[in-house]
């Protein structure tokens, strides 16, 4: 079965939390603090497998959590960090965070893309050691990882795309310029899955051919197949509009044409400006008249076309010698920019509840909708650490820790970030 949207949950692995351990010897009195730090927790990451050609696989598995980071040990040792998970899909799926829509990553291509992060391990006592409390019985644990609920959308990576009617001979063309062997019938919707077929075109040169189940009208809202096919064209550098110049169907070629144009253009209007040329299919049962009417037609629209008898491979070389040159000068396939998250500020949360906790004179801060808002501070950045003040004051972060009795000099600790307390 052909599944190409998939919706799913990943999370990160938690880091391990920091160690309370003080060194233990004979002979060596007062060894001092010696709790290693926790362990970063696995990453989530997707990894383009061409063997893989659909998102059916998680039809049946929904959720993808790492494992957490080792906790820090005594004796300074630090915790292991966990493996990452690695969650293999088919080449040109893209993620998208679901809800906001945002993109978090293309797999198009072999490189491995990291889209949740683990959370850091958490520091051991060692790092609390002052002159003044020489034995911290205390710890950090680790962050939580990153999670999402995400939607997995597979966009075919191919150069040129089918369009038309169903039963125009699409399906026919991929196959005789192609190793693909798509089924081929003479009724509506034999393809029900979008076919790729590698046509080569001499040495060192060949292109990518996809072949999209048929379109009708209102496809762009989900009548018929279209719906579901369409996202497969938006990657294509070119289009090649197949039509039944016969109109043996009883259908009338010039309006097939400007109907499938039209679903295209409501679907998403950067497919009207893609780069397009005409195949006129089934010129054995048109008549010369019929076939000079509609080339007539095409050409006024600004369009190339070619008659071809796709079944027995008549004048197809010519089409394919112009589609060859087309790509030539065309951009290549499109890939998707990940997105950046977009920063959170006090006010996109209902519950500002703040817990302050002074563990031996550390002031320790935590707050769900803070961590979220940390996450898209980059705070080796002034002006990101200027905001970041207004985010403590606005949440009522600092008059919080002013009740709790802090005082300027004390140090606060959010999280995995450390600062001396100034009022």
């Amino acid at each position: 079965m052909f599944v190409d949207t998939a919706k799913i949950k990943i999370k990160a692995g938690d880091g391990g939390d920091g160690a309370v351990s003080f060194h233990r010897e004979k002979y060596v009195a007062a060894g001092g603090p010696d709790g290693g730090d926790g362990g970063r927790g696995g990453n989530v990451v997707f990894v383009a497998d061409s063997n893989l050609s659909t998102l059916a696989d998680f039809r049946y598995k929904r959720k993808y959590i790492a494992k957490k980071g080792e906790n820090g040990k005594g004796g300074k040792c630090r915790g292991k960090n966990a493996e990452d998970l690695v969650i293999r899909v088919p080449v040109g799926t893209l993620v998208k965070e679901e809800g906001t829509g945002r993109i978090l990553a293309d797999i198009s291509s072999n490189e491995p893309y990291i889209v949740a992060k683990g959370g850091k391990g958490g520091w051991g006592n060692p790092h609390f050691a002052t002159p003044v409390r020489q034995v911290p019985r205390f710890a950090k644990p680790g962050l939580p990882g990153e999670e999402y609920d995400v939607v997995l959308e597979l966009k075919l990576l191919a150069d040129v795309g089918l369009v038309g009617f169903p039963n125009v001979g699409k399906s026919t063309l991929v196959s005789v310029v192609s190793q693909a062997k798509p089924e081929i019938a003479n009724y509506h919707f034999t393809t029900i899955t979008p076919v790729l077929g590698v046509v080569s075109m001499g040495e060192g040169s060949s292109f990518v051919m996809a072949d999209i189940p048929g379109l009708i009208e209102g496809a762009w809202q989900g009548t018929g197949l279209g719906h579901q096919f369409l996202r497969h064209v938006e990657r294509c550098r070119m289009l090649v509009h197949i039509v039944d110049v016969s109109g043996c169907e009883g259908r009338d070629p010039k309006e097939d044409f400007k109907t499938i144009n039209r679903e295209l253009e409501k679907f998403n209007p950067e497919l009207a400006q893609r780069p397009m040329i005409v195949a006129g299919n089934k010129c054995d049962m048109a008549t010369d008249d019929q076939i000079a009417d509609f080339k007539s037609f095409v050409e006024n629209l600004g369009y190339d076309f070619f008659p071809i008898m796709a079944a027995i491979r008549y004048d197809v070389d010519p089409l394919l010698k112009k589609i060859q040159e087309m790509l030539s000068s065309l951009p290549p396939i499109a890939r998707y920019e990940a997105e950046a998250a977009q920063i959170m500020t006090v006010d996109d949360f209902d519950d500002h509840t703040v817990t302050i906790k002074n563990i031996n004179g550390i002031y320790t801060v935590e707050a769900d909708w803070l961590l979220q808002v940390m996450r898209g501070i980059n705070f080796d950045d002034y002006e990101s650490l200027n905001y970041f003040q207004k985010v403590l004051i606005n949440g009522g972060v600092i008059d919080a820790l002013r009740k709790k009795g802090c005082s300027d000099g004390d140090t606060v600790s959010i999280y995995d970030i450390e600062f001396d307390f100034m009022d």
